[in-house]
């Protein structure tokens, strides 16, 4: 199944084997939205090479930084481990790949872009076939590894990446692109769809945070935080938020949402709370969480309420609502969406966004390890009605 190949390696002066997929190679571009969807669209890609026992190359994450007229890519395992994910499947990360396999097995004239089917260039033209590298991110993502394609082929509609259901859909497309002919089948897009497949969302069990980022995680909770246990929540109030928010009327299900709602809405409908809480749903639904844990582990009260946001961290309403209960609020100091994540992932109840799929990767991350999570305004509280004191309370669902 492998083929040993010898790389002269001048730098050190020895021969270092290394082993090559006769069966092939996925490679992609992570092009749609930040973090969380691309996340997502990992988990599904990752799946699609299992079926069609193809090693996965790992793209490097593509980030938006102000500033900066084209995207970056960051390595893949500056954030995760590459180890873990070979549990599962075969990976390499996209530098080694590029470095090492790349100028032998996918030489620049066979380098061949694929795709559904046509794309259309950002000055409207067509008959260009993919148009890989037409636009930011798809050119600055190939450009990173001084990709250029000869050429490009279209799949659909006969193919597509739905190969949960038998083995048909993967054996159709190993007959159309054996390995030996088609070593490498890089896609202008990722393999996947969003949000993530319901039989994709145990692969995130294999994702684990690289060695700094779980280091400074637990440097941060054990310096900057009480001790006892501590919140995690997440609040998406920036202004492409709100008016994301505006489609909650329109729509059953919408980016995330089946996290709560499940696949087919067979938990409930979407609400505007859900997408965009009050802050009373905010104060309210913490309030109650550290009370339930005072009367269910009184031994280890809540102290602290960490947030993760990516506009409007709240601390100062939420330290005056909370005050009365001892409670601190904090926030990480730096800028650092992925080390909040992190911290996140090691709460002792994490409360986020139902539709975000930023909180979708918290969600899986602490389904992964058995840790408990909830939702802003899910389940759906019953209207406000009067206690027999005459005082208005709420009740959920």
């Amino acid at each position: 199944m492998f083929l040993l190949v010898g790389l002269l390696l001048a730098a050190v002066g020895y021969i270092q084997p290394i082993t090559v997929d006769e069966n092939g190679y996925i490679m992609y571009c992570p092009c749609m939205g930040r973090f969380g969807n691309q996340a997502d669209h990992f988990l599904g890609s990752f799946g699609f090479a299992k079926a069609l026992n193809r090693t996965l190359v790992l793209p490097p994450w593509v980030e938006y930084r102000k500033g900066e007229v084209r995207s970056i890519q960051v390595p893949f395992d500056t954030y995760f481990q590459v180890g873990p994910l070979q549990q599962f499947h075969r990976v390499i990360t996209m530098e080694n790949f590029m470095e090492k396999l790349a100028p032998a097995l996918w030489p620049p004239a066979e380098r061949i872009s694929f795709c559904y089917t046509e794309r259309m260039g950002l000055d409207g033209s067509t008959g260009h076939g993919c148009n890989a590298k037409s636009g930011n991110p798809f050119g600055s993502f190939w450009d990173t590894f001084e990709v250029d394609f000869a050429g490009s082929e279209l799949f659909g509609p006969k193919l597509n990446y739905d190969v949960h259901y038998g083995d048909a859909m993967a054996q159709k497309w190993n007959e159309r692109y054996p390995g030996d002919k088609w070593p490498v089948l890089a896609f202008t897009g990722a393999p996947a769809v969003f949000p993530v497949r319901q039989e994709n969302l145990e692969l995130h069990q294999y994702l684990k945070w690289s060695v700094r980022y779980e280091n400074d995680a637990k440097q941060f909770i054990r310096e900057s935080l009480p001790r006892g246990a501590f919140i995690g929540i997440h609040l998406r109030n920036g202004i492409d938020w709100v008016r994301a928010c505006e489609h909650v009327r329109e729509s059953k299900q919408l980016f995330s949402s089946p996290q709560c709602l499940g696949y087919r809405n067979e938990h409930g409908q979407l609400t505007g709370e859900m997408c965009m809480p009050t802050r009373d749903t905010i104060v309210r639904q913490l309030k109650r969480r550290i009370k339930l844990q005072r009367e269910t582990a009184p031994d280890n009260p809540i102290r602290a309420v960490f947030v993760a946001s990516d506009s409007n961290h709240m601390i100062s309403e939420l330290s005056e609502a909370l005050k009365r209960m001892e409670v601190t609020v904090v926030r990480h100091p730096d800028t650092n969406p992925h080390l909040d994540l992190a911290i996140l992932g090691r709460a002792n109840h994490f409360i986020g966004n139902c539709i975000s799929s930023y909180s979708a990767f918290v969600k899986r991350e602490r389904d992964s390890k058995g840790f408990p999570s909830s939702f802003w305004a899910f389940p759906p509280e019953k209207p406000i009605t009067k206690s027999k004191g005459g005082t208005a309370t709420h009740e959920e669902l």
